[in-house]
């Protein structure tokens, strides 16, 4: 089958609703841990959504899946170019978010803020972590690293640390067993505007089927990675 490369809105929410009909259950990265412990027979898939680049983007996914009634994790950032979190309009759309009953966690860039700053990786975490817990009144659970134009790799600070120590249930890819879910999964992600997916941590080479075209092969256990940018109404520059 030919790639399906259309990312209008409108095709992602029907694929959402083909999903839906496939008798997924649709969790967020939190909820993971709780299925994880409580395991069932119930097809899954985890609904990530890396904001990189707009959080108004953001706020039109987060209403997509209100209309679908199902719920997502959304990993904003802190200190990129792209966009302010505690803008005036920024901030309106990360509370809608919240207030929609979505998860928030932190797309993490410590690595990069270390060597750029001069400071503590570490430090970096924990300050972070206090911003966007005062910014939104929450207690995040989760981060995702977010990989930039350093050279970097923000993963490379999880090798040495684990997520518990900062009071966290989980790191998108890390190798705890409470989580380990990249490792144990499916994972399909629509970074660079092209499907890509992971079998149990293995690329798999030449395999751009879609997210839907995934759940229609019934895998038990499917991590989506969605990227807002990606999406539009009628083309991509509006």
């Amino acid at each position: 089958m030919a790639p399906d490369f259309d990312f209008s809105l409108s095709t992602l929410k029907t694929s959402f609703e083909k999903i839906l009909a496939q008798n997924y259950k649709v969790i967020t990265c939190e909820q993971y841990v709780s299925f994880k412990q409580n395991k069932t027979e119930e097809k899954i898939l985890v609904n990530r959504v890396d904001v990189d680049w707009s959080c108004k983007k953001a706020k039109i996914f987060a209403e997509l899946y209100n209309q679908l009634g199902i719920k997502g994790t959304f990993f904003i950032r802190l200190h990129g170019d792209e966009y302010n979190p505690f803008s005036f309009e920024n901030y309106r759309c990360l509370k809608f978010i919240k207030d929609s009953g979505h998860e928030v966690g932190y797309h993490s860039e410590i690595i990069d803020q270390g060597h750029i700053w001069d400071e503590s990786a570490k430090d970096c975490l924990v300050r972070d972590i206090k911003a966007i817990n005062n910014m939104l009144d929450i207690t995040i659970k989760g981060v995702a690293s977010h990989g930039g134009l350093t050279g970097l790799n923000n993963l490379d600070f999880w090798k040495t640390n684990k997520p518990a120590e900062f009071g966290l249930l989980y790191e998108g890819y890390d190798k705890e067993p409470a989580f380990n879910l990249f490792f144990e999964s499916l994972y399909v992600s629509d970074s660079n505007c092209r499907w890509k997916c992971y079998r149990n941590g293995v690329l798999q080479k030449d395999d751009q089927r879609t997210l839907r075209e995934h759940c229609e092969a019934n895998e038990p256990v499917v991590y989506s990675t969605l990227h807002p940018e990606t999406y539009f109404h009628r083309h991509i520059y509006e």
